[in-house]
């Protein structure tokens, strides 16, 4: 079942089933409008672009500040991991998100979304914490990033954006063995795809 009617801010609960790549859940009925709760467990991939853009939307990140379109057009490549507090598979891969984020260069960031982090706080910094990320995560949020939360069906889903806010090659939905190496392919095809030189991770 899609996702719709989501209105200013992502969810206070969600309803996740764990499920051995990730986690999905699905509405009862239809949930008030601060609720984002994944759907039904979708497949591993599937083009970025069908499940919205990044071109104009507002955030509120979990540090107090606002995340916008004009952070993503400052990079090259910005990677979108949509994540919950109720997914096993999202925290267990997020020590991996840590990593990669800490080696990428500087025209490529990472950020985290918690699709239900507003009103969870204290339990997202543990979680980041714990993981040693010190990227950006998102907790809130209006526009087209809504949209997109609202399009997803699975946890984890990370998704690429170009500079413009053009959601970019392949969804990536589930864990990854290689999380890095994924990620990492990933965000060269997109950097080539723009007519960008390939980058390597700094740590690697």
């Amino acid at each position: 079942m899609n996702l719709k009617k989501i209105i200013t801010l992502f969810l206070g609960t969600l309803l996740i089933l764990a499920l051995p790549a990730g986690c999905g859940g699905k509405k009862d009925s239809e949930p008030p409008a601060e609720d984002l709760a994944p759907a039904q467990e979708g497949p591993e991939e599937e083009g970025a672009a069908a499940l919205g853009s990044l071109a104009s939307f507002t955030a509120g990140t979990l540090d107090g500040g606002t995340f916008t379109q004009a952070d993503v057009a400052a990079k090259d490549v910005t990677v979108f991991n949509f994540w919950a507090l109720t997914c096993p598979p999202c925290i267990a891969e997020m020590p991996d998100i840590a990593a990669f984020e800490k080696a990428l260069p500087d025209n490529v960031a990472m950020v985290t979304v918690c699709l239900d982090g507003y009103g969870n706080e204290d339990s997202v910094r543990e979680v980041l914490e714990d993981a040693g990320f010190e990227g950006v995560t998102l907790i809130s949020g209006e526009g087209d990033l809504l949209d997109l939360a609202g399009n997803l069906m699975y946890t984890p889903t990370t998704v690429l954006a170009d500079s413009g806010g053009t959601l970019v090659g392949e969804a990536i939905i589930g864990g990854r063995a290689d999380l890095s190496a994924a990620y990492l392919e990933a965000v060269n095809q997109v950097l080539e795809a723009g007519g960008k030189d390939a980058v390597s991770l700094e740590d690697a």
